[in-house]
């Protein structure tokens, strides 16, 4: 199913993403932003992939992924393992491992710290309070708006601007030799900068019919990193379409893939009787 208007279009495929990016033309997506379904969770309507499994599950799919992707695109894979026989289980570094040898760059990691994340109790650990999102590309140059995340420049600046040293107005080189190094000075007179991986939000959504969803600025915040306008935003695992909505009010064309049949029949009512889009 296609829903369009004159400025961007939303491609919406029913079925398991293993066959239907088949669907997808070869490098006509500029980002892939999605969470699969986490190993042995929502077994009701995903199936409850096995953490052993789980890397031999979705490498094929991340072939794909890569088929589908342009060469200046980029891929955010939200996934966790879960604790198994008291130990962290080892699959997402699996998948790392193997993505690499399909021939992906695993570029950076961001780390989701969820702000609002309530008390738990385990007899070996604490509560988790944070997710990663892994990035990959296929080359070493891929498009980026650095600037289209900045953030201001926080209130230490103040008192570290203040009265800066020698050292600050020259780049000091790190003592322990890893070749890296700061000048201070850099940042005088900057009201923006950039942000770091860690990213700090809510889990909180206005949708609960979901059993796990993208909060609405999470895939926002890769949107405007990693598209312009007119772009192409790929998510494998659409869910409740928090990616798609995203995209689509960024003026993104969307392709979005659901095995889960009530799931992809709201996410289309929603669309269809969104007042911007019309079949």
């Amino acid at each position: 199913m296609t829903i369009a208007t004159p400025n961007h279009n939303a491609v919406l495929l029913l079925g398991d993403a293993r066959f239907e990016l088949a669907k997808v033309a070869s490098e006509s997506v500029d980002l892939i932003v999605t969470s699969p379904p986490y190993a042995n969770q929502r077994a009701n309507t995903y199936g409850g992939v096995k953490p052993a499994d789980y890397a031999a599950w979705f490498l094929p799919i991340a072939g794909e992924l890569q088929r589908v992707l342009k060469p200046t695109g980029t891929f955010i894979l939200n996934v966790k393992e879960p604790a198994v026989n008291g130990e962290r289980h080892t699959h997402v570094i699996e998948i790392i491992l193997e993505m690499r040898k399909q021939g992906w760059l695993w570029t950076e990691e961001f780390v989701w710290h969820k702000k609002n994340c309530y008390p738990g109790k385990w007899p070996n650990r604490f509560r988790d309070a944070w997710e990663r999102l892994l990035q990959f590309n296929k080359q070493r140059k891929f498009k980026m708006n650095q600037q289209a995340v900045m953030v201001p420049v926080g209130d230490w600046y103040d008192n570290r601007m203040r009265n800066l040293s020698e050292t600050d107005r020259t780049r000091d080189e790190s003592k322990v030799g890893s070749g890296f190094g700061k000048k201070v000075e850099n940042w005088l007179g900057r009201d923006m900068v950039y942000p770091t991986n860690v990213l700090h939000g809510a889990t909180e959504c206005g949708n609960r019919n979901h059993s796990a969803v993208f909060p609405y600025w999470l895939p926002e915040w890769f949107i405007d990193l990693f598209t312009d306008p007119g772009d192409t935003v790929l998510d494998p695992f659409m869910g409740s379409g928090t990616t798609a909505f995203a995209a689509l009010d960024k003026g993104r064309n969307v392709i979005g893939i659901e095995m889960h049949e009530p799931y992809y029949n709201e996410l289309k009512q929603r669309l269809t009787q969104d007042a911007r889009l019309a079949i």
